[in-house]
C-alpha cells in the first residue's frame, strides 16, 4: 500500500511510570514513548467504563473520542514528517483489536478515520495534504466518510449526487442514510459524481471541513447493535475549493480499490477479532472465577467442547487478518484478482466466525451470564455488535463479486 503502510520509526524507551497516565487533561506529553497498544490500552479502559450507556443511549462515546485525541491515536498512520505516529498496518490492526475488546464502536470508529487518513495521505495534492495532516496529527481532525447514498447503499464506485463546479469552487450537496460519528466529526472526506460526468462511474471525493458546510441530521439512529457508532443520516451542503478533491476528478476508484477497500475489510475485521476475543477472556475470567468454579462444571464435555470452538473461531480470524495484512503490505497492485479475492475471504470469514464464536459463548454460559444484558461477560451486546458485521458491506455482494473473480483465475492461484 503506501504511505499508511509505512513502518513506524522505533519508539524510545519508556519512562518508568504507571502502565498509562491520567485520564483527563493528561497533557500530549504523558504519552511520550508508549506504544500504539499502550495508547490503545488507554483508550479502552475509558471506552469501557461508558460503553453501557452508550449502548443504552444509542449515543456517540464522546470520552473515547476524547481519549484518541489525546493519547495521539488519530494521528495514528500519519507520518511522522507532519507530526504523527507514522504507524504501520500492523499497529493499526493491534490498536483496532485492544479497541474492540473493549468497545466495538470505537474500533471500528477509529479504523473508519484511519482509512481516511490513508486516502489524504496517498492521494490528496501536496497543498492539501500538508495542510490536513498536522491537524489530524494533533487530534483536532477526526474524519468522517461520507460514501452511502439512499437507493446505492456503500457501493463504492457510483455516486448520483453531483459536485456543482464553478471557478471558485465546488458546490456540494450530499444526503447520506448512514455517516459513522458524522455528528461529532470535524472534516469529511465525500464521494460525488465529478461535474459533468457522463456517468454514475465517474466519482471524485472530495474533503470539506465541518465550518464550509451545513450538517443536519435527519430522523434517529436506533439500531439493533452497534448503537455508539451513532451512524445516522445526514444532509450536508456547502461550497468548498477546487484544490480539495482527493485525487484526480473521476478517478475515485484507485483510491476505493487501492486503499478504501483493503483498509475497511482489514480494520473491521480487526475490530471484530477484538470484540469476540475480548467476549471469550471475559468468559474464562467468570469461569476461572471462585464464583464461577462453584457455579460451573469446568469438567463439563459441552462446555469444554464450545470453548475450544469459540477459541478456534477466533484463532481462524486472527491467522487470516496477519495472512492478509502481510500480502497487503508486499502487493504494489491490489487489484489483482487472488488479493480481490483474498481480501474479501477475510472480510467474509471474519464477519461470520466471530459473530459465531461469541454465539458459541452464549449457549457455554446459559442464560444468566450469556443473554442477559447486566451480566459482567457483556455476550449480549457483543452479539448484536457483531450481527452487523455481515451487512457492513453486504457478504452477499461480496460473495457475486468473488464469483465473477474466481472466473478470472482459473489456475487458482493462492497467495
Amino acid at each position: 500500500m503506501s504511505a499508511d503502510t509505512a513502518l513506524a520509526p522505533e519508539a524510545p524507551e519508556a519512562p518508568e511510570a504507571p502502565e498509562t497516565p491520567e485520564v483527563s487533561g493528561a497533557p500530549a506529553d504523558a504519552f511520550a514513548g508508549r506504544t500504539p497498544v499502550e495508547r490503545a490500552r488507554h483508550v479502552a479502559r475509558i471506552a469501557a467504563e461508558h460503553a453501557r450507556r452508550h449502548d443504552r443511549d444509542a449515543d456517540f462515546p464522546v470520552e473515547a473520542l476524547a481519549a484518541l485525541r489525546e493519547s495521539g491515536l488519530l494521528g495514528l498512520t500519519v507520518p511522522a514528517g507532519h507530526g504523527g505516529l507514522g504507524g504501520s498496518l500492523t499497529d493499526l490492526l493491534d490498536v483496532c483489536v485492544e479497541l474492540g475488546r473493549a468497545d466495538m464502536s470505537v474500533a471500528m470508529i477509529l479504523g473508519m478515520h484511519c482509512q481516511q487518513v490513508a486516502a489524504v495521505t496517498g492521494h490528496a495534492a501536496p497543498r492539501l495534504r500538508d495542510a490536513l495532516l498536522p491537524r489530524i496529527a494533533a487530534g483536532e481532525l477526526y474524519l468522517a466518510s461520507v460514501t452511502t447514498e439512499a437507493g446505492k447503499g456503500g457501493h463504492l464506485l457510483t455516486a448520483e449526487s453531483e459536485a456543482r463546479g464553478d471557478a471558485s469552487g465546488l458546490a456540494i450537496d450530499r444526503f447520506a442514510p448512514i455517516v459513522t460519528g458524522g455528528a461529532h466529526a470535524d472534516g469529511f472526506l465525500i464521494t460525488v459524481r465529478a461535474p459533468d460526468a457522463a456517468s454514475p462511474t465517474e466519482v471524485s471525493l472530495v474533503y470539506a471541513d465541518r465550518d464550509q458546510l451545513s450538517v443536519e441530521p435527519s430522523g434517529e439512529w436506533n439500531p439493533m447493535g452497534m448503537r455508539a457508532s451513532h451512524s445516522g443520516a445526514l444532509r450536508l451542503t456547502g461550497h468548498v475549493p477546487a484544490h480539495q478533491v482527493v485525487g484526480a476528478h473521476g478517478a475515485f476508484s484507485a483510491i476505493a480499490s487501492g486503499v478504501f477497500g483493503p483498509l475497511a475489510h482489514l480494520a473491521w475485521s480487526a475490530a471484530w477479532l477484538g470484540t469476540a476475543a475480548g467476549a471469550l477472556s471475559r468468559v474464562v475470567h467468570m469461569l476461572r472465577s471462585p464464583a464461577g468454579r462453584r457455579r460451573f462444571d469446568l469438567g463439563s464435555e459441552l462446555l469444554l467442547s464450545r470453548l475450544s470452538a469459540a477459541r478456534q473461531r477466533i484463532d481462524t480470524v486472527h491467522a487470516l487478518l496477519r495472512h492478509t495484512a502481510g500480502v497487503v503490505d508486499d502487493t504494489a497492485d491490489l487489484s489483482q484478482p487472488r488479493i480481490q479475492l483474498l481480501l474479501n475471504a477475510l472480510k467474509i470469514t471474519a464477519s461470520e466466525q466471530c459473530h459465531a464464536a461469541v454465539d458459541d459463548l452464549v449457549l457455554a454460559v446459559g442464560l444468566r451470564d450469556g443473554y442477559l444484558k447486566d451480566s459482567d461477560t457483556r455476550l449480549e451486546a457483543a452479539l448484536r455488535d457483531l450481527r452487523s458485521a455481515p451487512l457492513n458491506y453486504s457478504n452477499d455482494r461480496l460473495h457475486q463479486a468473488d464469483g465473477r473473480l474466481a472466473l478470472l483465475d482459473p489456475e487458482v492461484r493462492l497467495v
